[in-house]
């Protein structure tokens, strides 16, 4: 089932000054849940940003999100059927026993969807506060630019999990090879601050400011050629490629799968239940 742009749920989609210079804006919006990523929520974006990346009338993508946080992660609490939406890749046998079918959902929701979110041929801005974690992490780390408010803090846990990290495993291009360990063994938070001394995030703002900078940011950037701008970002992105960016991260991915399995067959459930309590 397609996801109706005029029947959403989870996000808001606008076009703010469709033309020549439009910006499209997608807001999370599942305050009350701190933007917990379910899959609805998933499907919903993509339409959004399908939507921007076909129109000509739009030049850049701006990704916010209401309430005190940006993304609390992965919704664990999600019941919703695939059934229910369209899929993007070739993947199927969610109910598959074993490790088969939460490798087949996850690689559907998480890492194909973001590889696929990270490749729009549009600039892409996200505006983070307050506290981001693990999977909401992904979202940010498809974007081009990051900007955050100056109270954001990030931090991906789920080592204490029983699992190497989040499925979209940018840590160490994000962060640097012993930064990300650091974070990743600990779980400690990353400050805004630090964030941006590691080149995860460009620019810092106050919290009041972090919407009309986002915004300001994409006005200016929708002043360039748009042809330009894609080849701009696809020369860069390239670049990431040539160094083995998504080999790493499919590694990186398997052999989450492979933590999920051991926990299965340790502790009969996908992820080591002490972490849950720490």
């Amino acid at each position: 089932m397609s996801v109706s742009l005029d029947d959403l749920s989870t996000i808001r989609y606008e076009v703010v000054e469709p033309g020549e210079h439009g910006v499209a804006v997608v807001t999370l919006d599942r305050p009350d849940s701190r933007n917990a990523q379910n899959k609805r929520m998933t499907y919903e974006i993509n339409a959004a940003f399908d939507d921007a990346s076909r129109r000509t009338d739009v030049k850049v993508i701006v990704l916010q999100a209401d309430g005190p946080h940006f993304s609390s992660g992965h919704d664990l609490r999600d019941t919703e059927s695939f059934k229910e939406f369209d899929l993007v890749s070739p993947n199927g046998g969610f109910s598959a026993e074993g490790q088969e079918g939460h490798m087949a959902w996850e690689e559907e929701l998480y890492f194909q969807m973001c590889w696929r979110w990270r490749n729009i041929p549009k600039p892409m801005i996200a505006a983070a506060q307050g506290k981001t974690i693990a999977g909401g992490l992904m979202l940010l780390w498809v974007a081009d630019i990051i900007l955050a408010a100056d109270d954001a803090l990030f931090s991906d846990p789920v080592v204490g999990m029983g699992v190497n990290g989040v499925e979209y495993f940018a840590h160490p291009w994000e962060f640097g090879a012993r930064k990300a360990k650091e974070l990743l063994f600990t779980g400690d938070w990353v400050t805004a601050q630090d964030a941006h001394r590691l080149g995860m995030v460009n620019h810092v703002v106050p919290s009041s400011e972090l919407r009309p900078a986002a915004m300001a940011m994409a006005s200016r950037i929708a002043q360039r050629p748009s042809f330009a701008l894609r080849l701009a970002k696809e020369s860069v992105n390239q670049t990431l490629d040539a160094q083995g960016q998504f080999n790493a991260f499919r590694a990186a991915f398997s052999l989450q799968h492979l933590g999920h399995a051991h926990n299965r067959i340790r502790f009969g459930m996908p992820i080591d239940p002490s972490g849950m309590r720490r």
